[in-house]
């Protein structure tokens, strides 16, 4: 019954990859015809909010910045993109949800088969830390419209899908002992909720950096350029999303630290893994202070995120696979 579930689980899986790739193709056409037409400029006035943004940035200074469409609920239709571009970001977030649940489905098939959290090597890990990234997108679009994004968050959940189903699959296997425990399913979970919301704001900060170019760039990017959220507002977005992302990842250290505390008999060993989740724990925090505190908003700020994530993606995809050590659970 095993290993029909789990050959089912993998079905679902790229079942999903499918959809979510023709919701990517239609995330893309909005974007295409957003940039079809030019916006017009309008100057706003964003109340800056304590720790978030302000217009400290010397690349926004004197800058216009226009409506942003895709940022509140009930907000127009954007500038350059008319009806057709708001059919497609419907279509696409419909594709979205129905690739969520059949994403959904695989995990959890995947977790009956193994009889356990579907999240115990690199397979499942990639699994579970997609679902919650697309999860984390779909609920944050209920509050906040983020259908400038979508092409960026679904291309970025169908290549990790690939990697994990080409790469990283592994057959259903017991837990080793140091796993069995209560704390893989509240130490594991967490961090992976941080890290889809470290990857929002890691693509809210790469638009950001979009908008913010104001040389160089061909005229339907610049058309495009024109039609997202203004800086200001991009930029309060990548602060909310890292800071909810920073909780979480404080929560994932400590609790790691009781759970080797109870399995080890040490609380902390050094150990590379253990080393890289503090360097990341500090790359956010430095983040978050410089941003509070120095002002750091804007350019600087936008990429002190990307560096922050790209350690979580080195961490992930790199210390799990190449380096030992007694988090060696890649499976691989």
């Amino acid at each position: 019954m095993t290993p029909f579930l789990d050959a089912l689980s993998l079905l679902l899986v790229y079942s999903a990859i499918a959809i979510y790739a023709a919701a990517f193709v239609a995330y893309t056409l909005h974007l295409a015809r957003r940039a079809s037409t030019p916006a017009v400029p309008v100057t706003v006035r964003v109340p800056v909010t304590a720790g978030a943004t302000s217009t400290t940035d010397p690349d926004l200074a004197g800058t216009p910045t226009t409506p942003a469409p895709d940022t509140a609920p009930g907000a127009a239709a954007a500038p350059g993109g008319g009806r057709g571009a708001g059919k497609a970001a419907r279509v696409g977030f419909v594709l979205t949800v129905l690739g969520w649940v059949f994403h959904l489905a695989g995990v959890v098939l995947r977790g009956v088969a193994a009889d356990r959290v579907p999240w115990a090597n690199m397979f499942e890990f990639s699994l579970t830390g997609t679902a919650l990234i697309i999860a984390t997108f779909l609920a944050v679009s209920l509050r906040v419209r983020l259908a400038y994004l979508g092409s960026a968050v679904l291309g970025l959940t169908v290549l990790l899908l690939g990697v994990a189903t080409v790469s990283f699959y592994v057959p259903v296997v017991p837990l080793m002992p140091a796993l069995q425990s209560g704390w893989l399913v509240i130490h594991v979970l967490v961090a992976l909720l941080a890290t889809a919301f470290f990857g929002l704001a890691f693509l809210v900060s790469l638009t950001y950096l979009l908008t913010t170019r104001r040389r160089g760039l061909p005229s339907r990017l610049t058309r495009l350029r024109d039609s997202l959220p203004g800086p200001e507002d991009l930029d309060r977005l990548a602060y909310r999303l890292t800071i909810v992302g920073f909780i979480l990842w404080t929560f994932t250290l400590i609790a790691g630290a009781i759970w080797a505390g109870r399995a080890w008999g040490r609380f902390w060993g050094w150990d590379v893994k253990e080393v890289w989740t503090f360097i990341i724990w500090v790359l956010y925090a430095g983040y978050l202070h410089a941003t509070a505190t120095r002002g750091w908003a804007g350019t600087r700020a936008a990429w002190l995120c990307i560096v922050g994530f790209a350690a979580v993606l080195f961490n992930f995809g790199v210390v799990n696979v190449f380096f030992t050590g007694l988090h060696s659970y890649s499976g691989l």
